[in-house]
């Protein structure tokens, strides 16, 4: 048995098991008594109106192309809380059955794989349950496990060097301390989950978003499983993203929580922290460090969409695709009709192969020779050979197209 998760082995040790009264794990939710709930209620109202006008500004084909980039996004940004630093151009490789030879990027780029497909499975609306569940936590669990290569199902206790299989959905049966925290012991899991949906499962729609700190705290405090607990929570958060505002996918809270890693993670262990005083709520946790982190994770919420709002303005978007073209033509990379078929698609979202004939004022073989060179460059695709054509946001051309979405590629 070999270990490669050296990023998590501080997740496990030896531990007393703690109180297993539920009432540890209060509160779940903000009081309503709070003097900061009007100002996180306006964050929440907030962040309501500006998912809804992003998704509202972009056609309807190019949301469905944005959501595959964003995934890709979710995904880089989540195996690097990580500590797995997978570029996306190796994602996208991944995707399309292309790995590394060096054994550790092979199975990096697998992790990266089973982290889209978990993802795919949830943004096609596979959730029939609610997400705060322990029967849907435990299918994403198994889903994501599933699919990892086997060095990366193993983790190490570092006092006393066992070596432990994670069983993908099954819920720990080892006693875990996480940071300072005595995790909830195997045997009260399942009343500690059941009390978590109880909680979350039943709220409206500006409840379920206050809650939705407390609640990714609350499933790490509760840490169900004995590895992939952080990856669980993320995805968690973003089905009830998802779900709640109708996001359709196309932005993503993952990016701000890595470009902010050292603060996440310092709200995490202060969420740990029992209450301070009388003044701190009335639960054994503290209200106030919850407080703090709620407003953290609402305006990481709202950062990510005005980030992406100003990546996706229609004119600059146009502007750096049709600047990358016309240096493409110059180098002839592709066809010099590109240009128009790309500013149709721009301007429609989606345009369908008999109209292109006319657009371009060219014979329909020729027509054909063009959008299979474009599609052939990864930048055109159609569900069917008959299916309109829309745009595709690939991970190697985003420095040009979407600068800031990923870091400089570093990959040969």
């Amino acid at each position: 048995m070999r270990n490669k998760k050296s990023d998590i082995k501080s997740d496990i040790s030896q531990a007393v098991p703690g109180s297993e009264t539920l009432s540890a794990m209060e509160p779940l939710l903000l009081s309503e008594g709070s003097p900061h709930r009007k100002e996180l209620t306006d964050l929440a109202a907030e962040l309501i109106a500006k998912s809804a006008g992003f998704r509202r500004s972009l056609p309807l084909a190019i949301q469905s192309s944005l959501a595959e980039m964003v995934r890709a996004m979710n995904c880089y940004y989540s195996n690097l809380i990580e500590g797995h630093d997978t570029h996306p151009i190796a994602i996208e490789r991944a995707l399309q059955n292309n790995y590394s030879t060096d054994p550790r990027k092979r199975d990096l780029q697998l992790e990266a794989r089973a982290h889209i497909t978990v993802q795919q499975w949830i943004d096609r609306g596979s959730i029939k349950k609610n997400v705060f569940s322990s029967s849907v936590l435990c299918e994403i669990h198994r889903r994501f496990c599933s699919l990892l290569p086997d060095d990366l199902l193993w983790v190490e206790n570092p006092d006393t060097k066992e070596k432990m299989r994670v069983l993908p959905g099954e819920l720990r049966q080892n006693d875990v301390i996480v940071g300072q925290h005595i995790a909830v012991s195997p045997k009260a899991l399942p009343n500690f989950l059941s009390r978590f949906e109880s909680a979350y499962s039943q709220l409206g729609k500006v409840e379920t978003i206050l809650a939705l700190a407390a609640a990714h705290h609350r499933f790490l405090w509760i840490h169900p499983f004995l590895d992939g607990n952080g990856r669980v929570a993320r995805l968690m958060s973003h089905a009830t993203l998802l779900d709640v505002l109708d996001t359709g996918g196309i932005w993503s809270i993952a990016r701000g929580l890595a470009r902010n890693v050292a603060t996440y993670k310092a709200h995490l262990a202060n969420c740990d922290l029992p209450r301070r005083n009388d003044l701190d709520g009335r639960g054994n946790l503290s209200e106030e460090a919850l407080v703090s982190f709620t407003r953290f994770f609402l305006e990481t919420c709202i950062d990510q969409i005005r980030f992406m709002e100003n990546l996706m303005q229609p004119d600059l978007l146009r502007t750096r695709i049709l600047l990358w073209a016309k240096e493409e033509i110059q180098l002839g990379k592709i066809p010099p009709q590109s240009i128009q078929i790309l500013e149709a698609i721009l301007y429609r979202g989606e345009v369908s192969r008999n109209e292109m004939s006319s657009i371009l004022n060219v014979g329909e073989r020729h027509t054909r020779r063009l959008i299979a060179a474009l599609i052939e460059k990864g930048i055109l695709t159609s569900d069917s050979s008959k299916s309109p054509l829309k745009l595709v946001f690939p991970a190697t051309l985003a420095s040009r197209w979407m600068p800031g979405l990923f870091p400089a590629s570093d990959i040969d």
